[in-house]
C-alpha cells in the first residue's frame, strides 16, 4: 500500500497551499481551493452548509484513490493519455463531493475542488505542474491501495 499524505500548511480566502509526501518522502506541493475547515467526520448537511462548490478544499480524512478510472475531464488530454492513460488519481467517497482528482494546474481557478501538484515559488499558485504530476504518478502507478491522508497545521 502507497501512503499518500497532504499536510496543509497555509490558507487564505481563496486558496490553500500544502506539501505532499509519499510513504514519508517528499514529493511536490500543493494548491487547493480555500480550506473552509471542512473534516470527514463531520455529519454530510454540515459539509454541504460549508462548502461554496468549486471555491472549497476537501474535508480533511483518509481517502481511498482510485487509479484505474479515466477522467471525463482530463482523459483525451494528450499530456495525460501520454503519463496515465488518462486514468488520472480520483479520490473515492470524498462527503459532499464527486470526481476530486489529483491533477496539473496552476492557479486557484484550475482547482474547482480538486487537488494541484506543483511547485509553490510563486505566491497564490504553483508551477511546473506537469513535472510534478509525472513524478507523483511514476511513484504511485501500478499500486493496488493508494491512500491519501489530508490533514492541516494551521
Amino acid at each position: 500500500m502507497r501512503k499518500i499524505t497532504l499536510t496543509r500548511i497555509a490558507n487564505t480566502p481563496t486558496y490553500c497551499i500544502g506539501r505532499l509526501y509519499v510513504d514519508g518522502a517528499y514529493v511536490c506541493d500543493t494548491l487547493e481551493d480555500t480550506d473552509r475547515l471542512l473534516s470527514d467526520d463531520m455529519p454530510l448537511a454540515e459539509v454541504l452548509r460549508r462548502k461554496v462548490k468549486h471555491q472549497t478544499a476537501i474535508p480533511t480524512g483518509t481517502y481511498r484513490v482510485s487509479m484505474h478510472t479515466p477522467s471525463a475531464s482530463f482523459g483525451s488530454s494528450k499530456f495525460y493519455k501520454e503519463v496515465c492513460g488518462g486514468k488520472l488519481p480520483r479520490l473515492q467517497d470524498v462527503k459532499g463531493y464527486q470526481g476530486v482528482l489529483i491533477h496539473c494546474g496552476n492557479t486557484p481557478s484550475d482547482t474547482s475542488g480538486c487537488i494541484l501538484v506543483g511547485e509553490n515559488k510563486v505566491r497564490g499558485k504553483v508551477i511546473n505542474s506537469q513535472r510534478a504530476f509525472r513524478r507523483l504518478y511514476a511513484i504511485i502507478k501500478g499500486e493496488g491501495d493508494v491512500r491519501l491522508t489530508v490533514s492541516r497545521i494551521y
